[in-house]
């Protein structure tokens, strides 16, 4: 249903990785830009908008399930449209206006900024309107903007990815690496700041390869650094970055640039250094294991948590207890495992020796019941110490029974708190002492030791305010869109869109 103020109502469907949900943002602004206001509890909207992912075997199945869904609510509501966008339609193009006619646009991973205008040429014209372009028009972070947090920002860095795993689409479908300028990103972060934000997060398929299409090899650091000198600009993080890539010089930035958090997400894979060539992974255990220890020498309280990809093709038994070895080795934080599937147009999809399902899950077993009691072991280690939790929104489940909040610790570990007596905000900090540890988050059971008011939750409030009086809109009961929540070592997704 339209708003109060005859404003269509829209939603923003997202599966996948961290890009497709900072390319969320960048949708729902360009169509807030356009005149649609989100849509809330009630209704049916006038706009469902489905950003895909293809990373997953069944991911078209999970797509065209939801749009089955929606046809008889088209039906009923004159005037709805449906627009499909991300990999999966720059995969599939065609193919989906011929399973599911009454889509009205399918648009790629290169042209976003043209929705509004597709879906506006559909109603004119009463036909689906199909554009996929081949490369990139316009860098997203060029377009307008509507962040699902107020406290904390994704910063896309660079798009595409040089790379070739086997396993992994991504590259074909948003193609190969650009970079931003560096003055670019540091521009919108002090934008950012500027609006209240106090941490965000550098993305990139492969963000550590940054500079790659600038010509300097220490762009990355740099830019880290750079970064750290933004007043106001509390916490830096950066996701996902290839152990190929990953340079001395990245970590002495981190150790030494006081806001860079000391956490880091490294994709393994494999532990097998016949599987990794198999992969086309450029680095083999010798190499991962060399910058676990690095980073660790440089910064002993880094929390480091990994991809782990289980029953690739080929993969024997002797393979993968060199995962478990590195797993042993590593004592990763925390681990987003996968059972290999196949993913359409990649060269593993047509390897022989695809692992039996029984063997793959049976490994996936042990590797889930190892990582586990590692990550339980190593957060054990945080009892006793005094963190300061930044307060997040909607990270606690059972915060309202519990009388509880929550938040993340500069490391990014969970961390659920007592509620303090004096008010406290999203985007605000607390100072705690942990006092109990379970294998995927952190408690903190005693009073809070302080509570910090910042910019962050200043923005927090005023955009709680601005929101209550949008008019309402409407829901599905479909999947939602917003900062990815930390995900359990058994989830079927994991940290970057390809896995890197």
């Amino acid at each position: 249903m339209s708003g109060d103020s005859g404003s269509k109502s829209y939603k923003v469907v997202t599966y996948g990785c961290q890009m497709n949900v900072h390319d969320s943002e960048r949708l729902s602004g360009l169509l807030e830009d356009a005149g649609y206001v989100k849509a809330g509890q009630e209704g049916d909207p006038d706009l469902v908008v489905f950003n895909t992912c293809a990373v997953r075997e069944n991911a078209d199945n999970k797509l065209y399930g939801n749009l089955g869904q929606l046809a008889p609510v088209k039906t009923r509501h004159k005037g709805m449209q449906i627009a499909v966008g991300g990999c999966l339609a720059q995969k599939d193009r065609d193919t989906i206006v011929a399973k599911a006619p009454w889509v009205d646009v399918v648009f790629g991973t290169h042209n976003i900024g043209h929705l509004p205008a597709l879906l506006e040429r559909a109603a004119v014209e009463r036909k689906a309107q199909v554009e996929i372009l081949e490369s990139l028009e316009t860098f997203p972070s060029t377009l307008p903007t509507r962040r699902e947090s107020a406290y904390a920002a994704w910063v896309a860095i660079s798009v595409g990815c040089n790379n070739t795993c086997t396993f992994c689409i991504v590259p074909a479908l948003r193609g190969k690496e650009e970079d931003r300028r560096p003055g670019d990103v540091l521009a919108e972060i002090e934008a950012l700041v500027g609006e209240g934000v106090i941490e965000v997060t550098l993305l990139g398929q492969n963000v550590n390869a940054y500079g790659s299409d600038l010509g300097d090899r220490e762009a990355f650091s740099k830019l880290l650094r750079a970064a750290g000198q933004i007043a106001g600009l509390e916490r830096i993080r950066f996701t996902s970055p290839h152990p190929r890539d990953f340079t001395d010089d990245v970590i002495a930035a981190m150790a030494e640039t006081p806001n860079v958090m000391h956490q880091l997400h490294m994709p393994l894979q494999s532990g097998s250094d016949r599987v990794l060539k198999a992969m086309r992974r450029s680095y083999r255990q010798d190499r991962f294991l060399g910058i676990i220890r690095k980073v660790r020498e440089a910064m002993p309280d880094a929390a480091i948590s990994t991809d782990i990809i289980v029953g690739f093709p080929g993969e024997t038994e002797e393979d993968f207890e060199e995962t478990m070895k590195v797993v042993r080795e590593a004592r990763f934080t925390n681990a987003f495992t996968f059972q290999y599937s196949k993913r359409p147009g990649t060269p593993a999809a047509e390897m022989d020796e695809q692992v039996p399902k029984a063997v793959v899950q049976a490994r996936y077993n042990r590797l889930i019941a190892l990582q586990e009691e590692i990550s339980w072991d190593e957060n054990k280690k945080q009892v006793g110490r005094i963190l300061e939790i930044l307060v997040a929104e909607g990270e606690g489940k059972k915060d309202d029974r519990t009388d509880r909040l929550s938040g993340r610790a500069p490391d990014n570990r969970l961390v659920h708190f007592t509620r303090p007596a004096e008010p406290v905000r999203p985007g605000d900090t607390v100072t705690v002492e942990i006092t109990y540890a379970a294998p995927h988050h952190l408690l903190a059971e005693g009073p809070t030791l302080a509570v910090r008011r910042t910019p962050a939750g200043d923005a927090w409030e005023k955009r709680k305010g601005v929101a209550a009086a949008k008019p309402a809109g409407v829901m599905l009961g479909l999947p939602s869109i917003g900062a990815p929540k930390a995900l359990p070592l058994a989830a079927p997704a994991g940290g970057a869109c390809c896995g890197d």
